[in-house]
């Protein structure tokens, strides 16, 4: 398509720099807009998982960790890059038959998968609690730094991408209003601003899921592989209350970085101690020497999700020039590249590198699918 005014995308954080370099890539200038307010990236994990709650689920976290690894090369040591693996742990029959049916599943499509008995899990992550059932390995996931991968891809083609602290207050696909007065305008508006989009646009159906995560002092050789509790799955989706669910990772600095809590509705960006106390406490009751562990720093942040936990990309079905890249929950990390193919693809009118229809805005928007998304939300 031609964009002879470039491109704007409203939210700086790793799923708008994806975009922003993709666009780049195909020869647009791009002002890349953020109000820095403290956002999802800063604030995750930076865990690179493959997950199979569903078939777009596992399409576009596949298709993701596979682009990852393409860059992984050419990133810099500041981005943190590490195929360290995923361990998904069974602490019960039940959950020993989900790690040999998702096993059995991954491996059918090719993935480089391994299930670990208790004996074989012991053998590679000792500090673990003894009477676990054993684990399911998958080799391909990894981790990085997220605030420094996004610099990175900023950096990937000079003088094309520029960036400004600048708050977006009202947005269409002809441009953006920013706080002040200044208009802007473009051929192409993307909205990747995770959960502040929906003030930009109340039509969205993207809630807030609130997240607290703590760092430790450095302590080497801990762990090797990020690991993770099978029950995870379970909690990710939960929209009842407050969750838990064990996830480990070893960062390169020697650190332990744990998780996870999630806290449907939550816009308090303050650390609840009460949900911090029983989540490190249901951490440490699978990794014991937590307990006697420092813990340097805890924080918060905001995931944002839609009403059937996939992410928006693609046009707005209700404003032309305005394209989305929101919603992402816990994956926006992990599905930054493919989000990033699929949405500049679809403006440039090339083969989807994925099937687009299941993160198609339209589910939610539109005359029947903006009633359909407020009644799920």
């Amino acid at each position: 398509m031609k964009c002879d005014s470039g491109a704007i995308v409203v939210g700086a954080g790793i799923v708008g720099a994806a975009c922003a370099e993709a666009l780049a890539r195909r020869g647009l200038s791009v002002r890349l807009l953020d109000a820095r307010s403290g956002g999802a990236t800063a604030a995750g994990m930076g865990h690179l998982v493959t997950l199979d709650d569903n078939d777009a689920e596992l399409a576009l976290t596949r298709d993701s960790i596979v682009r990852w690894r393409a860059w992984a090369p050419a990133m810099d040591e500041g981005c943190a890059f590490r195929g360290n693996g995923t361990l998904w742990l069974a602490a019960s029959d039940e959950e020993w038959a989900l790690a040999e049916n998702k096993g059995a599943r991954l491996a059918a499509l090719g993935e480089a998968v391994d299930l670990l008995d208790a004996r074989a899990l012991a053998g590679v992550e000792p500090a673990l609690r003894t009477g676990l059932l054993g684990a399911l390995r998958l080799r391909e996931d990894a981790i990085v730094y997220p605030p420094n991968v996004v610099r990175w891809l900023l950096r990937r083609h000079p003088g094309q991408i520029s960036e400004r602290h600048a708050e977006v207050v009202e947005i269409d696909g002809r441009g953006v209003t920013l706080a002040g007065g200044e208009r802007l305008a473009a051929d192409v508006v993307v909205l990747a601003n995770g959960i502040e989009a929906a003030t930009l646009c109340p039509e969205l159906p993207i809630v807030p899921k609130k997240g607290h995560l703590a760092i430790t002092d450095r302590y080497p050789g801990v762990l090797t592989h990020t690991v993770t509790e099978l029950g995870y799955l379970g909690s990710v989706h939960n929209s009842e209350g407050p969750s838990l669910a064990f996830n480990a990772q070893p960062r390169p600095t020697g650190q332990l970085l744990i998780g996870t809590s999630r806290q449907f509705g939550s816009r308090d960006r303050d650390v609840d101690g009460g949900i911090l106390a029983r989540m490190l406490e249901h951490a440490a009751g699978f990794l014991p020497v937590l307990r006697e562990l420092n813990i340097v720093r805890c924080w918060t942040g905001l995931r944002a999700a839609s009403p059937d936990s996939l992410p928006l990309i693609g046009r707005h079905p209700d404003r032309d020039g305005l394209w989305l890249a929101v919603g992402h929950e816990g994956l926006g990390v992990t599905a930054a590249p493919t989000t990033a193919e699929l949405l500049v693809g679809a403006i440039f009118g090339e083969p989807a590198v994925i099937d687009p229809q299941p993160y198609a805005p339209e589910r939610f928007l539109g005359r029947s699918g903006a009633r359909e998304g407020a009644e799920d939300a």
